[in-house]
């Protein structure tokens, strides 16, 4: 049991890393330029050409960067202990 109420802080803390201290921002920041360039290289000749554009695709293309910006943040502020 209490390997699980370590799991459970361990969440918690991580979350609130997340969500605080310009975590957010920075991940939007790196989102927005990663997620543009991705998809320019993936979807560059419908987003030029007019062609049907996967929205799916689109979406997923912004969120992957976030979560690994928000990822590395989170992790390495647990790690240095500044969580």
């Amino acid at each position: 049991m209490e390997f699980l109420a370590n799991a459970n802080s361990t969440w918690k803390l991580a979350c609130r890393c997340a969500i605080s201290d310009g975590v957010p921002r920075r991940s939007l920041y790196v989102a927005l330029i990663v997620g543009t360039v991705l998809n320019l290289i993936n979807q560059g000749d419908v987003l030029l050409g007019g062609g049907r554009l996967n929205l799916w695709k689109l979406i997923l293309t912004f969120a992957v960067p976030y979560a690994v910006a928000t990822y590395g943040a989170v992790s390495y502020r647990l790690r240095s202990g500044r969580g």
